[in-house]
């Protein structure tokens, strides 16, 4: 399996997401799905830069694998995230996938022109869910080489 060889600290997938709902979702799919990472939440912009970062409280935060990014978030807007991981030299080749529920073109053209690695609309239930998780796997996780 790729992913033991490639990524030293394991699967670790970084949600930045503030909809509860969503995060239950998520949280759901990756569980009954069993998925063969560790899933952490960061709830808003700022705190997913500070995980990024590792500053307090996330000190000992682990190098995400992937990063899930919801584009409309509060205090941070997904935008300057994306935009600031892309510039950042220790950043930039974390893949990011954009989850959002806007289809909109102009988000999906935004997320794209800050260099978002896919742009994916929201599933609405746990079983779309489930299967992008198993897409996800598949791909990002194992059949893809990530940069250390």
């Amino acid at each position: 399996m790729l992913l033991d060889r490639f990524s030293p600290n394991g699967g670790q997938v970084l949600l930045v997401e503030d909809n509860p709902g969503d995060i239950r979702l998520v949280q759901e799919a990756f569980k009954e799905g069993g998925f063969p990472c560790k899933l952490h939440v960061t709830r808003d912009g700022e705190q997913a830069m500070a995980f990024l970062h590792q500053e307090p409280p996330y000190a000992d935060s682990p190098r995400p694998t992937l990063i899930l990014l919801d584009l409309n978030l509060p205090r941070k807007d997904g935008r300057e995230v994306l935009s600031e991981i892309k510039h950042e030299e220790g950043l930039r080749k974390i893949p990011v996938m954009v989850m959002s529920t806007s289809t909109r073109a102009e988000d999906i053209d935004t997320a794209y022109d800050l260099h978002a690695n896919c742009y994916i609309p929201k599933p609405v239930d746990v079983e779309g869910l489930v299967e992008l998780g198993r897409l996800i796997e598949r791909f990002w996780l194992n059949a893809a080489v990530l940069a250390v």
